[in-house]
């Protein structure tokens, strides 16, 4: 696009490859992210330093953080994601909530608002009302942070005290709600793209049921759950994206974003939440829509209408990600830290890799595991599953860390691509937990 680019890096960073890519790069503090990636007075210094006139927040950290929103804009700069007020709405899932169901799209029944843990009273009130299982909440932030099944009233209280302590310590809101627990839930998700100009448009789908620890392994696009199939199907689809652009537009949408549903085994759809930025696994959605989600962003974010081409673009074959992580499935996901000894990433037709390290590169504890991210299209979905497994067997990963060599999901990311539910698409979020243990 002809756009200079600037990168920002902690001390911890200053090899990856962002930085090296960018046409200028800024260290904004030690590895720590509240002493650099969380630092929005060191973010804006560098933006003023560099000329820059935007930032992109990426899709993590500070992405969906009204404050840093405000505080670009007060500073004369353009925040690349959705006005302030906006990121305030779905940064609280109780008024987000409230927001779906003004926009006419069911929410999980749960509690109105949120609950104080010391009120056990309350408490338990409210849990006998909605039932069991059910899932306690923290009321901000996401990421499957704060929250926990419950399945009995005896763990109850143990689980608020939890999720309003980590709601408190990552995100300054100690606030929980209730919400029914759907049993053997599908975790599915609308992208969508907004203008500043009333214009919005859904491209397609992802299912992300693949999770560990409530967190994203393998994505696919379209979802090949089997109640979206035949013309039943397609119609429970087209409806699915329809609430998501009318949730979008209630809240005044601008930008990317993803709007997510749980859904049950026999494909009752509920809201569950808006993610405000441009998600980890939009790579599915530009594969089959043939949308580049990044170049979008920019463009509203400069004001521009999205053209006739992107309103018009529809979803064609089929997409899947699998994301390597830094990590040992045998050990509950454990965080595998160490230095990357060597790395050679798959090519071939229908394959893309967004990688955020190179060899050599160390990863460090500070972070996320999630080292890159594979992907592969396919005319049909077994085209697009076959050659994701061939480039899984093709990538070379070795690290070592202090005590030996590091682990990574490569091998577990190809057993789950073949195993039976999700080749048949009835797999859900508790699959690949089960897995790992051997219970599956």
């Amino acid at each position: 696009m002809g756009i200079a680019t600037v990168a920002v890096y902690s001390d911890a960073d200053a090899q990856a490859p962002h930085v090296l890519a960018a046409d200028e790069a800024v260290a904004i503090g030690p590895a720590p992210v509240a002493e650099s990636y969380l630092r929005t007075p060191a973010i804006v210094a560098a933006a003023k330093q560099t000329g820059a006139q935007a930032v992109h927040p990426g899709y993590g950290l500070l992405s969906e953080n009204a404050a840093f929103a405000r505080a670009l804009s007060a500073a004369g700069l353009v925040f690349v994601g959705p006005p302030a007020e906006v990121l305030d709405a779905f940064g609280d899932k109780l008024r987000a909530r409230q927001l779906a169901r003004e926009a006419g799209v069911a929410p999980p029944p749960g509690s109105d608002g949120p609950i104080d843990p010391k009120d056990s009273a309350r408490l338990m009130r409210e849990a006998e009302r909605i039932g069991y299982p059910l899932l306690v909440k923290a009321a901000a932030g996401g990421g499957g942070i704060g929250m926990q099944v419950v399945k009995k009233e005896s763990r109850l209280q143990r689980a608020a005290n939890s999720c309003a302590d980590r709601g408190k310590a990552s995100f300054g809101d100690a606030r929980v709600y209730l919400e029914r627990y759907i049993t053997s839930p599908k975790h599915i998700e609308v992208q969508i793209l907004c203008d500043g100009h009333g214009q919005a448009t859904a491209l397609g789908e992802r299912e992300c049921s693949m999770q560990r620890r409530h967190q994203k392994i393998i994505e696919e696009s379209p979802s090949a759950a089997p109640f979206f199939s035949g013309q039943e199907g397609e119609r429970r689809r087209s409806a699915l994206h329809g609430s998501a652009l009318a949730i979008a537009k209630a809240a005044g949408y601008v930008g990317a974003g993803t709007v997510e549903f749980v859904a049950s085994i026999e494909g009752e759809l509920f809201f569950l939440e808006v993610n405000a930025r441009l998600q980890v696994e939009h790579g599915v959605s530009e594969l089959c829509s043939g949308v580049d989600l990044v170049e979008q962003q920019l463009r509203v974010a400069a004001g521009e209408r999205l053209s006739p081409t992107v309103l018009a673009a529809k979803v064609t074959g089929h997409a899947i990600e699998a994301r390597i992580y830094s990590e040992d499935p045998a050990r509950r996901f454990a965080p595998q830290p160490g230095t990357i000894t060597a790395l050679t990433w798959p090519r071939g037709e229908g394959i893309r890799v967004d990688a955020g390290v190179r060899n050599g590169q160390q990863v460090t504890p500070y972070y996320d595991p999630l080292l890159a991210k594979i992907l592969a299209f396919g005319a049909t979905r077994d085209k697009a599953i076959s050659r994701l497994d061939a480039a899984l067997a093709n990538t070379t990963l070795t690290m070592q860390g202090a005590a030996g060599p590091a682990q990574n999901n490569i091998a577990f990311c190809r057993q789950l691509l073949a195993s039976a539910p999700f080749r048949d698409g009835s797999y859900n979020t508790l699959y690949a937990e089960a897995l790992a243990k051997g219970k599956a």
